[in-house]
């Protein structure tokens, strides 16, 4: 009955290209409604004692007879978080897409909203699917149903570009994952997961873990996987790139942590790959988002800092399975994948408020925005809330996932030896330095968006955003803080659920006795608010009775005071971007004042950082376009040519086969 049920909800999809253009966001709410009442049913069954939960066969006339839906405890981790960013993505779109509702045609929204459920539908599949086929069906859905959503500006030719070049970075990634897949079949017999448990049995699971790594890194954005990624988010309407950083590049994560859990040995290896790649990952992306001037831009760099957190916590995880360090293995794998469900809400959280301050300033460039918290509050302090977590700052949720990486650390150096307890603290130094980093960054970001005057025309229509996009916020913010103040609510149910998922033989006792720190940080979290509220309400009580003046603040000498007086996104991280020049080669467009010009004329100036791969990819892309122009000459325009090149193709095949090549 449930299935039959989804396959209605998909049938009626289609209903979203008939009805009329003012009811397609009404009948897209309500199926997306439908699609999470319906799965989390099943990952709330699956969570609460069903170790697998199994439709066998559900389509068998149109899937081949291994494609099963199977829910465990990892899926139905990701499905929860996948349909909670979905749903407020969802409500967020009402009130964001309303000014485009004369702009956009009937059939232009027919397929944003059709594309939106369509990437719903596809995330949560590919949490379901056991067999490879399916997985990689469900995986292409995704992968165009987001290009369709990138490219809701297509007018633009600007994102018109960058979309094509999202889809095809994402059939690379299919490729690995493919190889991956046919690489596991070749000597198991099995096109599935399972087939990679039996594989690793006999075979180096290293290589085959970077086969995969590389088709869902390219997903994830681990650096240098990564350079679709600040292209697209930026494209992309806000509440799509909620839902993308929030919780698509997490499928990637999905598909790492289901291939580890398939695998028998080479912890240690793929561990230590992983926190290798992964600190390189949170360095650099941190380091790039500090020197953006596109506030979008900036968040996608910090989804890349946040996905090598993940990555840091998963990595430090295996280690400590591989040298039966119980303490690292449980506090690195929870840190890490609590870090996900925190990324998704706090990146959300950023972005729909990025897209509240567009919305109304029609512009993402920071150095023409300021003072906006006068005039948006809530966004505001939405904006300021995002930003405290996303930092790892208590009382707040990002807190407790790295707090849990950090023990992590800090237990596996107990009786390590000594080359590791170095590699534990330089990763644990490296930690903390992507957290400082953090704090600079947001609050450059924070200070020149919302705080001072504003720099330009762009904020002087600006007001707070509707009820509805403000609503999706609220919910978000309220796990945002709830996981920081409740931390044991979240953290020992996910650990049991890991202790289950990589079959580390941990029982409950000893996983309270991991975490008995959690009362003491929620007791701490507590004081910190209460501590907060009064001396809030002192000041208001305070000022209730003073009659408050305000007037200029003074201006050093200056009497007329100009928004050029103020800092500007590039004169603020001036000396952080001159130190790390070499990595992020900044390039300045000014012409220098000379020494006879008295009178100055007007100048214009520009910086902008170079990400060295995707400039090397660029390369790469022009050479391959020029050698591809100079095969131009096959396309003759005649049948009996490419009849032709089918026949050559096939016995190419054919040869191959022969010889056992393929």
């Amino acid at each position: 009955m449930n299935i039959i049920f989804l396959l209605t909800l998909v049938i009626l999809s289609f209903g979203i290209f008939f009805v009329p253009k003012r009811h397609k966001f009404c009948l897209s709410f309500f199926l997306h409604l439908g699609v999470i009442v319906l799965t989390s049913t099943w990952a709330i069954q699956a969570l609460n004692g069903i170790e697998k939960l199994s439709f066998d066969n559900f389509l068998p006339h149109f899937w081949t007879s291994n494609a099963h839906l199977k829910i465990d405890k990892l899926s139905a981790f990701f499905i929860l978080i996948v349909n909670f960013t979905c749903l407020t993505g969802i409500l967020y779109a009402k009130g964001y897409l309303k000014p485009y509702f004369e702009k956009k045609t009937a059939m232009a929204f027919s397929i944003h909203f059709f594309s939106f459920l369509w990437l719903h539908l596809s995330m949560l599949l590919v949490t379901m699917m056991s067999n490879g086929l399916t997985f990689m069906i469900a995986w292409e859905i995704m992968s165009i149903t987001s290009f369709l959503l990138v490219m809701f500006d297509a007018e633009d030719k600007t994102v018109l570009r960058t979309g094509i070049n999202y889809l095809i970075q994402m059939h690379i990634g299919l490729m690995f994952i493919m190889l991956g897949f046919l690489t596991v079949e070749k000597y198991s017999g099995y096109f599935s997961f399972e087939g990679i448990k039996i594989y690793a049995e006999t075979h180096s699971n290293f290589l085959l873990f970077l086969i995969f790594f590389v088709g869902f890194g390219i997903k994830a954005g681990f650096i240098p996987l990564h350079t679709w990624l600040p292209q697209a988010h930026p494209a992309a309407p806000s509440h799509v790139s909620g839902v993308m950083s929030g919780v698509m590049i997490k499928i990637g994560i999905y598909g790492i942590l289901r291939i580890i859990a398939s695998l028998k040995t080479d912890f240690f290896e793929i561990g230590s790959f992983l926190l290798t790649i992964s600190i390189i990952s949170g360095l650099l992306g941190v380091m790039f988002a500090i020197v953006q001037h596109d506030l979008k831009k900036l968040l996608a760099y910090h989804s890349i800092e946040n996905i090598g957190i993940i990555g840091i916590g998963i990595g430090a995880g295996l280690i400590g399975i591989s040298i039966d360090n119980s303490a690292l293995a449980v506090l690195g794998l929870t840190g890490g994948i609590l870090h996900i469900l925190n990324h998704s809400l706090f990146k959300s959280l950023l972005f729909y408020s990025a897209g509240s301050v567009y919305s109304e300033c029609h512009t993402k460039n920071v150095e023409q925005l300021g003072g906006l918290a006068k005039k948006m509050p809530k966004t505001a302090i939405f904006f300021l809330l995002g930003s405290l977590a996303i930092c790892g700052l208590p009382p707040f949720n990002g807190f407790i996932s790295e707090f849990l990486i950090y023990s992590g650390f800090f237990k596996g150096m107990y009786n390590a030896a000594l080359y590791r307890s170095v590699a534990f603290l330089l990763s644990i130094v490296a930690l903390a330095l992507i957290g400082g980093l953090a704090i600079f960054c947001f609050t450059k970001a924070f200070g020149i968006v919302f705080l001072g005057e504003a720099r330009s025309e762009k904020t002087q229509n600006a007001k707070e955003v509707s009820a509805i996009m403000l609503f999706s916020k609220f919910l978000i913010s309220i796990f945002i803080i709830g996981i920081g103040i409740l931390p044991m609510f979240f953290v020992q149910p996910i650990s049991k659920w890991i202790s289950e998922i990589f079959s580390l033989g941990i029982d409950e006792a000893l996983i309270h006795r991991k975490f008995d720190f959690l009362p003491s940080l929620s007791i701490f979290a507590g004081i910190f608010i209460l501590t907060a509220a009064i001396i809030l309400l002192i000041r208001y009580l305070k000022l209730k009775k003073v009659n408050v003046r305000r007037n200029v603040p003074w201006g050093c000498g200056y009497t007329a005071l100009t928004p050029t007086h103020q800092y500007t996104s590039t004169s603020f991280a001036d000396h952080y971007a001159t130190l790390a020049n070499p990595i992020l080669r900044m390039k300045k467009h000014f012409k220098p004042i000379e020494e006879e010009e008295i009178f100055p004329k007007n100048r214009h100036f520009e910086a902008h950082s170079e990400d060295i791969f995707q400039t090397k990819i660029e390369k790469i892309a022009e050479k391959s376009t020029y050698y591809l122009q100079k095969l131009a000459f096959l396309q003759t325009g005649q049948l009996q040519h490419y009849i032709l090149y089918a026949f050559l193709f096939i016995l190419l095949v054919f040869g191959l086969t022969f010889f056992k090549i393929l």
